[in-house]
């Protein structure tokens, strides 16, 4: 039998890495290696330290949804291959 603490403990260690896909439909595509338990705020960071943008002027989008920031990627269902839309404020 396993304590509460051991098993959170081996589930912090096991991080699923995933990529995702953003592109602005204006010839840039990024491609980014996070967590599932990343943020949208720090996903934005990761594609503002690729293209150049500052994170506060990337929206990212996918249909009608605009992703919030404070939010993580798993409460999203957000997994390997997504493809966000990528605009700009």
């Amino acid at each position: 039998s396993r304590t509460h603490k051991s098993v959170l403990h081996s589930c912090a260690r096991d991080q699923v890495m995933i990529e995702i896909t953003c592109n602005d439909r204006l010839g840039k595509k990024v491609r980014i290696k996070c967590n599932e338990d990343d943020t949208i705020g720090d996903v934005k960071k990761l594609i503002a330290a690729q293209t150049g943008t500052h994170p506060e002027k990337i929206v990212l989008k996918k249909w009608y949804i605009i992703y919030k920031d404070h939010i993580m990627l798993n409460d999203y269902e957000i997994h390997d291959g997504f493809n966000f839309e990528l605009y700009y404020r």
